[in-house]
């Protein structure tokens, strides 16, 4: 045989596929739509890295805070620059002051002159968030005209909400820690990323693998979309001189063509896709339509390895059949499945990642080609055990009503086309249930308590000096939705006014306010106490001597402030020590206002605990435009009762934004696999009308066609999950525990994909079951 030959046999199928009339063309149509569907998504797959890299990099191009702790001198090309993030309900708005000190002051990326006092420049999502109404709260706190919009460069994402605001008098805060003087934007040297511990990369190379496989199941299953009809037309083709081999070949051609085709249309819906992908926000996650630009390499690989796979699974998929000239051998009872060599593929994976288990964290790195290889053949062999389990189960399946007989029927004519249907969404469902424990199990080791008391306080005010003492307290608790406000003074004491030895921290308020970081025996306005009890009492008992001298505000090399001298009174109390709402015990003195030098009010900055009214929708909101008005670089902290690992939590983001185009192309391949089912079933459905089936009784039929393979494929999919999710938790030494609700909620998204794809199906059922279907030409 020559390639001249095969060339030709090829181009045929090709040909059949397109000139064959109108079912020729539906069915290639069916084929290249999901064979595009899953091309869309390994395009999308291959420009993540690329967006999240831009996202990055344009993150670090405009860092500007080096938090070194020293002040850099004043000059013509220098930018003081100010902190004032905030958060509105859940969304995180970043933004900053600017207070340029020079004609080559460094301009921000993204905007093309520095706003005036009173001015700011906005992301268009911002924008549009404070001409809406839903933003009128968010427009109290930011009390600036809009007079430009950040340019792309400037942001990392278009639903991104930030603001560069015009101000003067930053230099007075650059002590505080929240203003910083710089000359250029971009990352400080010597600032390095942590590295991702090897539970977090056995979590990536899951995920990656997880979300990468029911695309290819899908592809595999679309390639075969018309499988019994295309038989057919071979079994003609030998009538007319075509061997076995030359009819096989054409076959390859025409699932050829049909991937192609699914190629150009992946093409469409990738570049269509990506121009809504402005439009989509996933768990705080958005990108620029230019981000996603996947490697030439990688596209290479997608545009080689669909049609191959193409070519390899039509092959596969008739090594059983004997195409004869007058028909295929398929149509008679097919011969019984095997078991055996379908429970090799899970018990392949299993012994390949059983040399990891125990590993944990403390013997290095996974080995990647076992993870991902066991996880493969474990999740791949769902699609060898499927058709099995669905053959085994309907052939004791006979008694019931009309509907159920021929649902039953049907399927033990055809097991093998329902499984094919059922396997992408029960290859999904198993690895979203070992995810999901592999999850769970190990978030505690990324999720760690807080010590803070959310029965006193629920959110944590910090406010620069200048705010006169109490009066952050007093307008806070006037807030509405603000049950108490308990404002505390701090500063730090030295032994000298510039470079100190030693030094203790001090609270300054009232002593009620004070009570609630130490315990006092008694109190009144003009006391001076000295917490004892703490691991500084030796420090405590030195500086706070009574007669001694102490400098409220010490200055530091790099740093500026006014120290003021205070002589210790020679009266001087003890208290206990007692956790703030935050669950900080602290040492040092507590001063009531009383005693407190007039001088030293200036150094001192304020930190409130907030204790809101749960039953004022808006009340955090509230108490941050009073914050935000007191100061506007003030720090608003939620207190929460636990705190989760960054890295952790970007996993598990990159896991929802994953899942959710999966799951979009689960349902949309389920559909365009029940149409092509539908159109094969179309004289079928019309004849048992002509003969007076009722149409309720064919419309239930199709749903127990349905429903059947599901519950099977759920099933197994859930066994082979819970598998799954065991050998990994092992392998991170963790303790192997279900999370039940967890289980069932994986195995009800799958199941509610498929009852949202049977009713989108049902109006064009209603449509084929037709005596009119019947007519041919």
């Amino acid at each position: 045989m020559s390639a001249g030959q095969t060339v030709r046999d090829l181009a045929m199928g090709a040909r059949f596929a397109f000139t064959g009339g109108r079912e020729g063309w539906v069915r290639a149509l069916l084929t290249a739509v999901g064979v595009g569907l899953g091309v869309a998504l390994l395009l999308l797959t291959t420009a993540v890295p690329s967006a999240l890299s831009e996202r990055d990099r344009r993150g670090s191009a405009r860092d500007d805070f080096t938090y070194s702790g020293k002040v850099m001198p004043k000059a013509d090309d220098t930018l003081v620059i100010g902190r004032t993030d905030t958060t509105f309900r859940s969304d995180d708005v970043r933004g900053r002051l600017l207070e340029p000190e020079g004609a080559r002051a460094p301009l921000p990326p993204g905007i093309t002159r520095f706003p005036a006092k009173g001015e700011m420049v906005v992301s268009p999502a911002l924008k549009n968030l404070l001409e809406s109404d839903s933003g009128k709260l968010l427009r109290e706190r930011l009390p600036y005209r809009v007079t430009g919009t950040i340019g792309q460069s400037g942001l990392i994402g278009p639903a991104e909400l930030a603001y560069y605001a015009g101000a003067q008098g930053l230099e007075n805060h650059l002590t505080g820690g929240n203003a910083e003087r710089i000359d250029r934007f971009g990352p400080s040297p010597g600032r390095t990323t942590e590295p991702l511990d090897p539970v977090l990369l056995l979590l990536i190379l899951i995920v990656f693998t997880v979300l990468l496989l029911p695309v290819g199941v899908f592809i595999a299953a679309a390639v075969r979309f018309g499988g019994e009809r295309r038989d057919r037309r071979l079994a003609a083709l030998r009538l007319v001189g075509a061997d076995g081999r030359m009819a096989r070949r054409i076959a390859a051609g025409e699932a050829l063509a049909g991937a192609l085709l699914g190629l150009a249309l992946g093409t469409g819906f990738f570049l269509a896709g990506r121009q809504l992908a402005a439009l989509l926000k996933v768990q705080d996650v958005s990108v620029f339509p230019s981000d996603l630009d996947p490697s030439p390499a990688l596209v290479a690989l997608v545009a080689v390895a669909v049609p191959a796979a193409a070519v390899l699974v039509t092959l596969f998929a008739l090594r059983g059949v004997v195409i004869e000239p007058l028909g295929v051998v398929r149509t008679a009872q097919p011969p019984r499945r095997r078991l055996w060599w379908r429970l090799l593929l899970p018990l392949g994976g299993l012994a390949m990642l059983y040399p990891m288990i125990g590993q944990g964290n403390d013997n290095g790195n996974f080995n990647e080609w076992l993870v991902i290889g066991g996880t493969v053949l474990l999740l791949v062999g769902i699609t060898a055990l499927l058709p099995w389990v669905v053959e085994a189960v309907v052939a004791r399946l006979n008694s019931g009503s009309v509907s159920w007989q021929l649902a039953i029927r049907r399927l033990q004519l055809s097991s093998g086309s329902a499984a094919r249907m059922v396997n992408g969404i029960a290859v999904a469902v198993a690895g979203a249930v070992a995810l999901q424990m592999l999850f769970a199990g190990v978030e505690g080791d990324y999720t760690k308590q807080t010590a803070n008391d959310l029965t006193r306080a629920q959110l944590e005010v910090s406010t620069g000096n200048g705010i006169p003492l109490a009066e952050a307290g007093r307008r806070l608790a006037k807030t509405e939705g603000v049950r108490r406000a308990s404002a505390i003074s701090m500063a730090s004491v030295g032994d000298r006014a510039k470079q100190p030895d030693s030094e203790l921290e001090v609270a300054v308020g009232s002593c009620a306010e004070l009570r609630e970081v130490a315990r006092l025996a008694s109190c009144r306005n003009g006391d001076v106490f000295r917490i004892l009890g703490s691991d500084y009492d030796s420090k405590t008992k030195k500086l706070a001597e009574p007669g001694s001298t102490v400098y409220f505000d010490p200055s530091y090399e790099g740093t500026t402030s006014h120290p003021t001298a205070w002589t210790v009174p020679a009266r001087v109390k003890s208290a206990e020590q007692r956790e703030d709402p935050t669950g900080y015990a602290r040492g040092g003195l507590l001063i009531t206002s009383g005693a407190l030098p007039r001088a030293a009010a200036s150094g001192l900055y304020q930190k409130v605990f907030v204790m809101l009214d749960p039953s004022v929708p808006d009340a955090r909101e509230n108490a941050r435009n009073t914050a935000a008005r007191l100061d506007p670089m003030a720090n608003v902290f939620n207190l929460a009762s636990s705190e989760q690992s960054q890295q952790f939590q970007s996993i598990r983001t990159g896991l929802f934004v994953g899942a959710s185009c999966v799951l979009v192309l689960i349902g949309a391949s389920l559909l365009v696999s029940q149409l092509e089912q539908l159109r094969e079933r179309k004289k079928l459905l019309s004849a048992l009308i002509a003969f007076g089936t009722r149409r309720r009784t064919l419309g239930l039929s199709v749903l127990w066609q349905t429903a059947v393979p599901i519950a099977l494929g759920l099933l197994l999919a859930s066994a082979v999950g819970l598998t799954l999710g065991a050998v990994l938790l092992s392998m991170t030494n963790t303790t192997v525990r279900v999370d039940w609700m967890g289980v069932l909620a994986m195995t009800g998204v799958g199941a509610g994909v498929v009852i949202a794809v049977t009713l989108l199906s049902l109006p064009p059922l209603l449509r084929l079951m037709r005596p009119d279907g019947l007519r041919t030409e």
